[in-house]
């Protein structure tokens, strides 16, 4: 698929995209089946570890998964689908052309569960020399607004970069309430499966707890220019650079005048957007 003009357009104005029934059937089944695997598997697991990240109310027999980390290093499904040019055909356009994939995760919004995500920017987690960077999220079922789909802000991303921090620790949220008026304009990124959205990294967004009887599955994709590079990060650049998946490596990253702030210090102990986030409602 090709952009249109329109469509390129409408994301660089507001900051996200919604493209329905991208993906094809018979990957959507495959999906699903690798999802049910791996819901099986966490029926054996007690605590949240390296893999899964799971509710409080989480058990064998009721299971509460809120997410599958790192999906595209769990199984080639979900890595073939990152590097199609199904998406790539999308994504590159948005980022100059050149694209290296960031990292992934899957979140689940549980039947009746509590796996809510409050207001925040994923470029508060993550900033860049420049803020080429976006989240592809494939709806893997029907988003409906019973469920807790993707919400967001248009026209955010140019706005003001929020503090995520509390009492002087990154929580990965913007506090209750700063957000006033704005909210006003959220909108609901609802689409049936096969779906994808596309939000900017400095777009508003969150998500309410699914009010509905199915489970919603979201499989998300993070991706940046390919002369993007991580501030106050180490890494190693053949990793780094082996994660291109369009265009050719660079020893000179693009430097934009754009506004930053670092996710520093972290928690000590908490590894969990979902954890980390309790805090502020608590404050």
């Amino acid at each position: 698929m090709t952009l249109s003009t329109e469509q390129r357009r409408f994301y660089d104005e507001n900051g996200y995209l919604v493209i329905e029934k991208l993906i094809d059937a018979a990957t959507l089944t495959r999906l699903r089946d690798v999802i049910a695997e791996f819901k099986e598997r966490s029926k054996q697991i007690a605590a949240s570890d390296e893999i899964y990240d799971l509710g409080p109310d989480h058990s064998a027999s009721t299971p509460k998964l809120r997410r599958l980390k790192d999906p595209v290093r769990r199984h080639d499904a979900f890595d073939a689908l990152m590097r199609s040019e199904t998406i790539l055909d999308v994504v590159a356009p948005l980022l100059g052309g050149s694209v290296r994939f960031d990292h992934s995760k899957l979140n689940f919004k549980p039947a009746g569960g509590s796996a809510k995500i409050e207001w925040h920017q994923d470029w508060a987690f993550y900033p860049h020399t420049n803020d080429d960077l976006l989240a592809v999220g494939v709806m893997v079922e029907d988003c409906t607004p019973e469920n807790g789909p993707l919400m967001v802000i248009p026209g955010s991303h140019k706005g003001t970069l929020y503090d995520h921090h509390l009492n002087g620790v990154f929580a990965g949220g913007i506090r209750p309430g700063a957000l006033g008026s704005e909210l006003d304009r959220a909108v609901a990124l609802t689409a049936p499966a096969g779906s994808i959205s596309i939000h900017h990294v400095r777009t508003l967004h969150a998500s309410s707890d699914n009010r509905s009887e199915r489970e919603r599955p979201l499989l998300l994709y993070s991706y940046a220019a390919v002369d993007a590079f991580p501030v106050f990060e180490r890494y190693d650049l053949a990793e780094y650079d082996s994660r291109i998946v369009r265009g050719s490596p660079t020893l000179s990253p693009r430097v934009e005048p754009v506004p930053m702030r670092l996710p520093e210090p972290r928690p000590q102990a908490a590894d969990s957007i979902f954890d980390n986030q309790a805090a502020l409602l608590a404050s």
